[in-house]
């Protein structure tokens, strides 16, 4: 996995489910932002970057190819929002529950990676 070595958090105000805008710093090198903190019906995720498309639809532009890194983000993005707003945000994680990969994003196989074997 990468090591995420800074998260900022942008508190959004009068929106009834985005709650904040993150952004992650990977090794200090490499931004990736515009992550959404959502409160939804069963408690807060983190949404991907994502872009309209022309039918109106939206399409995640950055995401982890795999549950553990997926899982990684939201709780370090959570535990983030936490600390900028003082406000608790159970995530489906903390509660057990298992957070699915999309199966309609890319693998890495489709971008033209190979994946690296376990060493």
């Amino acid at each position: 996995m990468f090591n995420i070595t800074d998260i900022r958090i942008t508190k959004v105000d009068g929106d009834d489910k985005l709650k904040a805008f993150a952004a992650l710093v990977i090794e200090d090198c490499f931004l990736v932002g515009d992550l959404r903190v959502v409160e939804g019906e069963d408690g807060f995720f983190v949404a991907m970057p994502s872009r309209r498309k022309r039918d109106g639809s939206f399409k995640d532009i950055a995401y982890p190819l795999n549950n553990e890194l997926r899982e990684q983000i939201e709780e370090k993005v959570l535990l983030a929002y936490e600390t900028a707003t003082g406000r608790k945000a159970i995530s489906r994680i903390e509660r057990g529950e298992s957070v699915q990969v999309r199966p309609d994003l890319l693998g890495v196989e489709e971008f033209g990676f190979t994946p690296k074997s376990g060493s």
